[in-house]
Formats: C-alpha cells, sequence, structure tokens
C-alpha cells in the first residue's frame, strides 16, 4: 500500500525483487503516490519481478485504466498483472463515490481492458463505462488479469473470465474458492489460479498493526465471510448498518483479539509458517501475497525480509 513517498515505494520494489519475490502489487489507493508512476520507475530498476496493480473501476475510467498498464508493460519487457476489484470504503468513501453496481462495474471494467488490449479499435456500450471508437496507441497487450472479491457475483465472475483470482480472509478461502470453481466449470474453462493476501503476524506489534483497518474489511465484506469470522447475527447486522452510513467506528469494537487471529495468520514465525504451508496444500495456492502497510519503509523493508522465510518454508 503506498503510503509512503514515492521514491519508497520504488525502493521498496526493488528490494523486493532483489530478496527473491515473485510479485509486487500495488494498491490504488488514490490520494497516495500514483501507482502507475511508481511502478514506471520501479520498472526501469528492475528485471524479474511481476509489476502489478489492485484497482478499481470507479476512481478512473478503464480505458485510462488499459492505458496506463499498457505503458507500464512496456516499460517493464511484458512483466504486468492487473488486479481489478470492487473498490473498498477506504478509497471511495474520501472521494465521495457510492460504491453501486460493484459487480457490474468490475465486469465492465475487465471488458473494457480485454477489448482494448486486443489493440482493435473498439466500439461498445456497457452499463457503467462504454468506448466509441477507441483504440490503444500502444497496440495489443499480453497482460493477465486477476479479480480480488468477496462476494459472490464478483467471484462468480472471476472463474467466467479471470486467469487469477486472490482470496484476502484466511478463513473463507476454501468457500471463496468453491464458488470460482463452480462459476468455472460451467463456463467450460479451467479454474483461475487461487492467491492468498494478507499479512503474516509473526510479532504481537504487526497483529495489532491490522486493527486500524479490519473494520473496513468488515463494511465490504459480504455474510458469509463475516460468518466465517464467527460474528453473529448481531454484530453482523452492526456492520452492514455502518457501511449503509460509511463509519468504521461503529465497528471497532466488534475488531477483538481473537477477530484480528482468526482474520490473519499469526504466531510465531515457525507457526506462520506451518500455517502458511497448510493453507498452500489445502488450497493449492499459487502465491501467498504479504501487506505492506508501514508509512516508514525501513519498517516495510523489515516486514519483507522477515516475511519471506516464512512463505517459503525456510524459517530457522
Amino acid at each position: 500500500m503506498p503510503l509512503m513517498p514515492s521514491r519508497d515505494v520504488v525502493d521498496l520494489v526493488v528490494e523486493a525483487e532483489r530478496l527473491g519475490y515473485d510479485y509486487c502489487m500495488v494498491a490504488d489507493e488514490g490520494f497516495h503516490p500514483d501507482i502507475y508512476a511508481c511502478l514506471g520507475a520501479a520498472a526501469c530498476k528492475t528485471e524479474h519481478i511481476k509489476l502489478g496493480v489492485m484497482t478499481n473501476g470507479y476512481t478512473r475510467h478503464p480505458a485510462v485504466t488499459a492505458a496506463a498498464l499498457a505503458t507500464v508493460n512496456d516499460l517493464s519487457g511484458g512483466r504486468v498483472v492487473a488486479t481489478i476489484l470492487a473498490g473498498g470504503s477506504m478509497v471511495l468513501g474520501p472521494m465521495a463515490i457510492e460504491r453501486r453496481r460493484p459487480f457490474r462495474v468490475v465486469a465492465d471494467t475487465i471488458t473494457v481492458l480485454e477489448r482494448l488490449w486486443s489493440g482493435e479499435v473498439v466500439s461498445w456500450r456497457g452499463e457503467h463505462c462504454s468506448l466509441d471508437g477507441a483504440q490503444l496507441g500502444m497496440g495489443a497487450q499480453d497482460i493477465p488479469i486477476w479479480v480480488a472479491g468477496r462476494g459472490p457475483l464478483v467471484l462468480g465472475l472471476a472463474g467466467e473470465v479471470a486467469d487469477g483470482v486472490i482470496c484476502t480472509v484466511k478463513p473463507d478461502v476454501g468457500a471463496a474458492r468453491e464458488i470460482v470453481e463452480d462459476s468455472a466449470r460451467r463456463a467450460s474453462r479451467p479454474a483461475p489460479r487461487t492467491t492468498y493476501l494478507g499479512r503474516i503476524c509473526y510479532t504481537a506489534e504487526l497483529l495489532e498493526g491490522q486493527r486500524r483497518t479490519l473494520s473496513y474489511v468488515l463494511m465490504d465484506s459480504p455474510s458469509r465471510v463475516l460468518s466465517s469470522l464467527g460474528l453473529d447475527d448481531d454484530s453482523i447486522a452492526i456492520v452492514e448498518q455502518a457501511a449503509l452510513v460509511n463509519d468504521p467506528s461503529r465497528v471497532d469494537p466488534l475488531v477483538t483479539d481473537e477477530l484480528l487471529r482468526r482474520y490473519q495468520i499469526s504466531g510465531t514465525p515457525k507457526e506462520c509458517a506451518a500455517e502458511v504451508s497448510t493453507m498452500a496444500a489445502e488450497h493449492g495456492l499459487h502465491a501467498v501475497l504479504i501487506d505492506a502497510l508501514s508509512m516508514d519503509l525501513d519498517e516495510n523493508l523489515s516486514v519483507i525480509a522477515n516475511s519471506l522465510p516464512i512463505i517459503k518454508g525456510t524459517t530457522a
């Protein structure tokens, strides 16, 4: 998450490649350093790591996103991955953008990306956005599309069209995969590869640091996910009402220590490594992505350095 100065974002990507990470995805948080400027700079300073975004179709026209990603793809020599999500309250709330019809927004965004990346002239009318004689100036692009989501419609769409799917709630990965794979079977196509994204909390401080964002996650989650975290009907009603008025403070009292542990991988480094290994085997994970959430570069550098042995199972 690009909460730090732009040069620090680039330095973090460079260090991630040096350590041996395969992917760096940058979240499109709107009010922070521009993700495409940062990724363009990082593309020129790296050689192997795949560079991606986690973005939505609300804050930028999908055609602008298509061109921005094509630019980074060109600068990186074809190392870009696009992850589309429905857009969360942390991003849309401060912009006063109503999160209406998220499934339709995700679907239309993916359609625009695919059609423009064909290199052809496109006229197309969607419900959220449209194209009229549009053509990408950089020509055809081969960019994988991943989908990150928790709702059943978005997960179903991932099964129909995506190359990969990102699951973000630990106890819900199995249920989310089932929705995706059922949809892929109905579409007579291979299921997209599953990736898990979450902070690996190998210290108590890291686990506590997750508390400040979990209320937003809960507000953006369907009841299936809330139930998987152990919330009862009354608590789910509180979350749903808070989401309607975009007030995470109403949810904060529900974010207990027990809920934090259910939501994230946590424990000693060895315990975290064992949990990662179990999840990878149980869910056939393609990759495990970790959160770098600090505004301090040194803290983020420490997190990525200490988390990689846990992910790879090489913790001493």
